[in-house]
């Protein structure tokens, strides 16, 4: 069992109120007694107790990279992330271990009343805001490792964008875990007022380690009447890393929620987005992929919840598995009465490269409304020999004709990347396969 002075710890290191520290306490207790989850695959020998549940980096949280000691300074640099801000990005967050380091964006946003700080900070400088939607879209009590977070939550990015204000370029939170047997627990919240629209890309990273790291991040959502969100999640975390995500949006009337998740990196990775389209005319797309290199466990899949009437949604997943890789699709779409004329479609394609390698689907689909329309179709697909041969008898060699096919398998999804972060995954694809990484 963890002791709530850590927790306590943890709150009392950021000034928080008291309402903070409450959630906090009550996800410990909830932690502490709620069973280990059934579905979970692949992360056995986690042992929380091990774990730094708490690092802070000793860097005060700065607006320019010149303020970064330089040391910390030329990782990110290492990384491309100064230029990549410059060029393509209307802000930027970054996280190292349990803390903010760098936040910023741009000054005409800021000027139109878009808030980007670190989520400690808006906790202090816009209390009644945070409080309305923090832990009110994902709860504590969904299942054991949600509790955990909303327990020991620290750093992570609070985006609020005002009524009718359109963001141009994207805004990125980006974190690194930089010790073994670490603990990450970030939060993301991020609030689209009446009318906006916004498109957030969240990336992940990490070096090699001996032990493992656990990440027990949280991304909420809320959308408001006719607003717009897209969520870009490129993960490639470090073969060491064991990463549990909670991610969901809620989609208010004539929203649409737009999610890409790519998941290549990590020993193991748990991670269902879901979206649950609260009014009416709401609508979602939601685009997984999953790489599964090794062996190791991909389980991930997509959750929608329709509420209202006239909702629309649209799951898209594909997985790839080699070398022994282990991919698992579970999907869900609840369909409530009263949802009249909802309609829901969900495909599954997985790609496995070889006889070593699985693929598994688990769909689960409950109508409750007659005049709601849910369909679902799946397909797995293995690269045959004489697929291989063909590309061998064009001059690649096995592991670059199995790199182009997965680049062929995906290039949907690709397309709906913004390009340099499309290119950044072709590059990490390629060098999967040709042994270039872990």
């Amino acid at each position: 069992m963890i002791d709530p002075s850590i927790v306590r710890e943890i709150s009392e290191a950021h000034n928080e109120p008291d309402w903070m520290l409450k959630i906090r306490l009550n996800a410990l207790e909830l932690y502490n007694r709620l069973p280990e989850p059934k579905w979970i695959h692949g992360v056995e020998g986690l042992n929380v107790e091990d774990l730094i549940l708490y690092k802070d980096p000793g860097v005060r949280p700065a607006t320019s990279w010149e303020e970064l000691p330089e040391d910390i300074r030329r990782l990110y640099e290492r990384l491309n992330l100064p230029e990549y801000e410059k060029e393509y990005l209307a802000g930027l967050s970054t996280s190292l271990d349990s803390e903010t380091i760098y936040s910023r964006v741009l000054e005409p946003l800021r000027e139109k009343g878009v808030i980007l700080e670190p989520m400690h900070d808006a906790v202090l400088n816009y209390p009644d805001l945070v409080r309305k939607y923090f832990s009110r879209i994902f709860p504590p009590a969904e299942h054991k490792y949600s509790a955990l977070h909303y327990a020991l939550w620290s750093g992570g990015v609070f985006l609020y964008v005002p009524p009718g204000v359109k963001l141009d370029l994207p805004i990125e939170a980006f974190f690194y875990i930089s010790t073994e047997l670490e603990g990450q627990f970030e939060h993301t919240l991020i609030v689209a007022d009446r009318g906006s629209e916004v498109h957030f890309i969240e990336g992940c990273s990490a070096p090699r380690f001996r032990k493992f790291s656990f990440h027990d991040g949280a991304v909420e959502i809320y959308a408001a009447e006719n607003a717009y969100v897209k969520f870009t999640t490129v993960q490639n975390w470090s073969k060491n890393i064991i990463n549990f995500n909670n991610k969901r949006a809620i989609a208010e009337r004539n929203a649409f929620v737009e999610w890409v998740e790519g998941s290549i990196g990590a020993k193991t990775s748990i991670v269902y987005p879901s979206v649950v389209l609260r009014g009416e005319g709401a609508r979602t797309t939601m685009n997984v992929f999953s790489l599964s290199h090794g062996p190791y466990v991909k389980d991930g899949g997509a959750k929608i919840f329709h509420v209202a009437p006239n909702t629309r949604s649209t799951v898209v997943s594909k997985s790839v598995s080699s070398d022994g890789g282990v991919n698992i699709y579970r999907g869900l779409v609840r369909i409530l009465k009263g949802a009249k004329n909802a309609f829901s479609h969900v495909s599954c394609d997985s790609l496995i490269l070889d006889g070593e390698s699985e693929a598994s689907t688990y769909p689960h689909a409950q109508v409750d409304e007659p005049t709601a329309v849910f369909t679902h179709e799946a397909t797995t697909v293995r690269f045959s020999e004489d697929q291989l041969f063909y590309l061998q008898s064009r001059g690649l060699n096995e592991e670059e004709a199995k790199g182009l096919a997965v680049l062929g398998f995906i290039q949907d999804i690709l397309r709906g990347l913004p390009l340099e972060y499309a290119s950044v995954l072709r590059e990490v694809l390629n060098a999967d396969f040709s042994g270039g990484v872990g």
